[in-house]
C-alpha cells in the first residue's frame, strides 16, 4: 500500500499556488513540490490530489493508494463522488477517472498538524513561482 499526503497552498486567494506531495512506499519516501500557477486555495487542494494521483499512476500503477488530505472540501467531494460547486466539478471528474485505475483507492481527511511535510512542500512550490 502506498501512503500519499497532499496539500495545496496559495499566496493570496486567488494567487500563486503550489502542491506538496509526500509518497511513502515501504521505507521509501518521495517528496514533490509542484508549482500550479494562479488559482484559489480550494482549487490548489484538488490539483494537489490530481498531481499526486498522476505520479502514482506513473510510478505505482498497480498499487493500493491511501491518500490523505487536510482539505475537507476535496475529501468530502471525492468520498461522495459529487460536488455542487461548478468550479470543482471538472477537477473531481479528473480525480475520479484516475483513482478508478488503481485496484483500491482510499481517501481520508487529516488535521493540518498531521500534514506539515506536504504543506511545506506546497509553500516551496509557491516560492518557485515567484
Amino acid at each position: 500500500m502506498i501512503e500519499v499526503y497532499t496539500d495545496g497552498a496559495t499566496s493570496g486567494n486567488p494567487g500563486q499556488s503550489g502542491a506538496g506531495i509526500v509518497i511513502i512506499n515501504d521505507s521509501t519516501r518521495q517528496t514533490y513540490s509542484v508549482p500550479l500557477g494562479m488559482m484559489t486555495n480550494h482549487q490548489a487542494e484538488f490539483w494537489a490530489i490530481i498531481k499526486a494521483l498522476e505520479i502514482c499512476q506513473s510510478d505505482y500503477p498497480d498499487a493500493i493508494i491511501s491518500l490523505r488530505s487536510d482539505s475537507q472540501a476535496a475529501v468530502q467531494a471525492i468520498d461522495k463522488e459529487h460536488t455542487k460547486n461548478k468550479e470543482f466539478q471538472p477537477l473531481l471528474e479528473q480525480i475520479m477517472q484516475v483513482s478508478r485505475q488503481f485496484p483500491y483507492f482510499f481517501i481520508k481527511w487529516i488535521p493540518e498538524k498531521q500534514n506539515k511535510a506536504a504543506d511545506q512542500l506546497a509553500r516551496e512550490a509557491i516560492r518557485q513561482n515567484q
